[in-house]
């Protein structure tokens, strides 16, 4: 893989080969609608000379410019765009200048002491995922066109950083989720530079934890709740809380923190309760927030077997689909865990509930809710609805950066 050289690129580098990719008549709908994919069956030839991964420019069908991308042909999805006007050739100025963009959007919107810094589609940088966890980059990397321009991409951000007086520590990749096999990519984690110590305190929301960025999920720890895990501390003041799925216990300790009598947080993975207590210790918390390993589908039916009802109720569930044929099934799961939570809940308390799957849209996604409080014989009364916090920005017309739902709802018996 030809990997950039940045030695050898002034600020003004035409990056893009000779190459041209034309549209089918009548193709490209979702491209002219403001997406950034094109699909292989939409492409009727490329011209030129290119290989893959290589920046080219786009035509529709009669020659009219469409903008600039990268090409793979191993992907289904083709060509990522990168720009559409003309005169936005792709240099070293012009992908300083989409970092760049990106910190100051984030600067304006969220607290930045640790946030998602480039949320590839919606910063306009396909495929690209930088997350900030204090004075640590860790970058993920989905796309060939976007892992050969990665170093040059970093080696912009820590610049724009510097100039704000940010000097990074360390950086590092977990580009090792499966889709990279589909874009016929190597799996790959690993340090970018110098080692350093791979478990980073952070402080969100008052809580404090220790986000492992080499072998927590994804890139160590899920930003795009922030505001979500805010919003239920006025809930859970001395309240009973059970939190399902709870990761590194991030829902728990937010309860916790709120002044929650009691917290029991549930996972099925040993290493993220262990994290999860580690973090309960690190706040001071560990007398009055639990955590157990367990299968949440198997625990809820025997705690109410058992009696046991609780103030709040969170599911924080992983994606149950992550492609549109598995949706049906996901729906099942949905309904399935939602109708176990609300059961739990004592009469007028509260059910805070989420979905991180694209393709769980918000409309299915209230419907399922909707039919599990029906089979609780519960009603539901919305607190508040909410979607991933600002620094996961949703780019309209590109569906897929909108991905996670989260609602409160009160709960309240039918009479």
């Amino acid at each position: 893989m030809n990997i950039i050289d940045m030695r050898a690129l002034k600020p003004d580098t035409d990056m893009a080969s000779s190459g041209v990719a034309v549209l089918k008549k009548g193709e490209g709908r979702s491209l002219k609608a403001g997406g950034l994919w094109i699909y292989d069956n939409e492409i009727a030839e490329v011209k030129g000379s290119f290989e893959d991964g290589d920046i080219l420019s786009v035509e529709d069908f009669d020659g009219y410019f469409m903008g600039y991308g990268f090409i793979n042909g191993a992907s289904k999805i083709r060509i990522r765009m990168l720009s559409r006007r003309q005169e936005n050739r792709i240099t070293p100025a012009f992908l300083e200048k989409r970092v760049r963009a990106a910190w100051e959007y984030r600067k304006n919107v969220i607290d930045i002491e640790s946030c998602r810094v480039i949320f590839g589609e919606a910063d306009f940088l396909p495929g690209l995922v930088i997350d900030k966890f204090s004075d640590v980059l860790v970058v993920e990397s989905l796309a060939l066109g976007i892992d050969r321009l990665k170093p040059l991409l970093l080696e912009s951000l820590k610049k724009v950083l510097e100039e704000d007086g940010i000097r990074l520590r360390g950086i590092y990749e977990r580009s090792d989720a499966k889709v990279r096999l589909q874009e016929g990519m190597e799996r790959y984690k690993g340090f970018v530079g110098e080692p350093f110590d791979t478990k980073v305190e952070i402080t969100e929301n008052g809580v404090r934890y220790l986000v492992d960025v080499k072998d927590g999920q994804k890139t160590g720890f899920f930003l795009d709740q922030k505001n979500n895990r805010a919003a239920i501390h006025k809930l859970c003041s001395g309240k009973q809380v059970l939190d399902c799925f709870t990761h590194t216990g991030s829902f728990a300790l937010n309860a916790g923190i709120a002044g929650a009598d009691s917290v029991l947080g549930v996972d099925a993975s040993e290493l993220g309760i262990a994290q999860a207590r580690e973090n309960a210790r690190l706040n001071g918390l560990e007398d009055r927030v639990h955590f157990i390993c367990e299968d949440v589908f198997e625990l809820l039916p025997r705690l109410e077997e058992r009696g046991e009802q609780y103030d709040v109720v969170i599911l924080d569930p992983p994606a149950f689909t992550k492609s549109r044929q598995a949706t049906k099934g996901a729906v099942k799961g949905y309904r399935e865990i939602n109708l176990r939570g609300i059961k739990l809940v004592k009469d007028g308390g509260f059910l805070v509930t989420c979905s991180c799957s694209h393709f769980m849209e918000q409309e299915l996604f209230a419907k399922t809710i909707r039919e599990a409080a029906r089979g609780a014989h519960k009603r539901l009364r919305q607190v508040e609805f909410h979607t991933q916090a600002p620094d996961h920005p949703i780019l309209w017309a590109a569906d897929e950066s909108y991905y996670l739902k989260f609602y409160i709802f009160q709960i309240c018996d039918e009479e």
